[in-house]
């Protein structure tokens, strides 16, 4: 199938051909027609599928052919967008807007992007000059609504994007404050890589009558993704970590650790071994962030070390190695990160590195994927024995209390840091 056969306008299939689009993906196939009639979706499919583009061009086509939605009454304070799209980081939407002026190149759509780490006055400015389509993280939408920077009155497609990650980061109250100020009549574009109970109950409330998308079986791993699993002490994973970049030559390499403290040391670490490598994580500001990015991709540093506020927000073109340095809390946030590599139908490589006390957390990433990872271990950073012979005694009921503590503290964080992830 083209993307002629979409009944895409002409200005955008003249944009996605420049851009080397040779074929819709499946999710373009499914999602795009019915956003296009003005159906309301719920579309679930894996980071790396062309989702972005999914909903961006039917927005697009709508705003270029359609008149407003919405009635233009009575003077409303604010700048009144027909589009809004909702992200969970400021990556994510920095991405989306940059998807958006791309696909938008012939058109005389205008297009914003609203995220906290940057100046308000220079989002202040772009409100001002009128904004078709703005692209926002949530708390700072927020913070323009209620000073009267934008109305949300005039809404006519709304798009949750990364739904599953908006309830892990504590941003529901948000969502719903948000959606308060919206018109009921509209289209809500819904889209998510997973569907827990959470999930669906946030997307029956918020869509009407929609029609379901599902472009791949929920929490499963891209096939082109390789994985494996190398057992190592704690202590001497930064080591381990060294040892594989420096002797197998990985020259691109995207690392994620569970804590933003943990992220900046690594990063030191890998330098004292000669890897030049950057962190970024919710603490820095988004200048440093964008620019230890940009740094990564221009193959300025071998490794970028990312704490899970990046795992949704990154897209690095035939990125090839992954490394879990530390499991992630959520098993659902393994596919997340492993999905950064593997995507456009290219060979990555996913690789993580366990410790004994982790071994929970792997099991939990097995019984998700329903599958079990292959392990190895490597020649002279073999576990301590002695180590494993205590982890064996412990195991069983007290490794689900450590894992009922660590997603209990981790639910009661989640609240505290939202906010500072804005």
């Amino acid at each position: 199938m083209s993307f002629e056969t979409l009944g895409l306008h002409p200005k955008l299939l003249q944009v996605v051909t420049e851009l080397g689009y040779e074929q819709p993906t499946d999710v373009q196939v499914q999602a795009i027609p019915l956003a296009l009639v003005g159906d309301d979706v719920m579309a679930g499919a894996q980071t790396g599928t062309g989702k972005t583009a999914a909903f961006a061009l039917p927005i697009l086509q709508r705003l270029m052919t359609l008149p407003p939605l919405v009635e233009q009454g009575a003077p409303q304070q604010g700048a009144k967008i027909r589009a809004l799209v909702i992200t969970p980081t400021r990556e994510l939407a920095q991405q989306v807007f940059d998807s958006f002026i791309a696909y938008g190149k012939y058109s005389d759509l205008k297009v914003a992007v609203a995220y906290g780490g940057t100046s308000m006055n220079v989002q202040i400015k772009a409100l001002r000059a009128g904004v078709d389509i703005l692209i926002a993280t949530p708390g700072r939408l927020l913070d323009h609504v209620f000073v009267g920077n934008v109305s949300l009155a005039n809404v006519e497609t709304f798009v949750l994007d990364e739904a599953d990650r908006m309830l892990d980061m504590g941003f529901i109250i948000d969502i719903n404050r948000i959606m308060k100020r919206m018109p009921a009549k509209r289209q809500t574009l819904f889209f998510s890589a997973t569907f827990s109970k959470q999930v669906k109950k946030l997307a029956f409330s918020i869509l009407t009558d929609p029609k379901m998308v599902e472009v791949t079986p929920e929490n499963i791993a891209a096939d082109t993704v390789q994985q494996m699993v190398y057992p190592v002490d704690k202590k001497r994973k930064s080591e381990l970590l060294a040892y594989l970049i420096g002797s197998r030559n990985w020259q691109q390499v995207l690392v994620f650790t569970k804590t933003k403290q943990g992220s900046d040391e690594l990063a030191k670490s890998l330098g004292l071994d000669g890897i030049k490598a950057v962190s970024i994580n919710g603490d820095k500001s988004q200048g440093a962030r964008q620019r230890a990015l940009d740094d990564f991709k221009a193959g300025k540093v071998r490794v970028l070390v990312a704490t899970d506020v990046a795992a949704r927000g990154l897209d690095i073109q035939q990125l090839e190695y992954v490394v879990n340095f530390d499991l992630p809390f959520n098993a659902e946030d393994y596919v997340h990160r492993i999905g950064r590599t593997g995507r456009a139908g290219n060979i990555g490589h996913a690789i993580t590195l366990m410790s004994l006390d982790e071994e929970w957390a792997l099991k939990a990433i097995e019984e998700l994927l329903n599958t079990r990872l292959p392990q190895q271990w490597l020649e002279g950073y073999e576990p301590d024995p002695s180590l494993i012979e205590t982890v064996s005694v412990h195991r069983g009921a007290s490794a689900e209390k450590r894992r009922a503590k660590s997603k209990s503290k981790i639910h009661q964080n989640r609240g505290k840091n939202a906010q500072r992830r804005r």
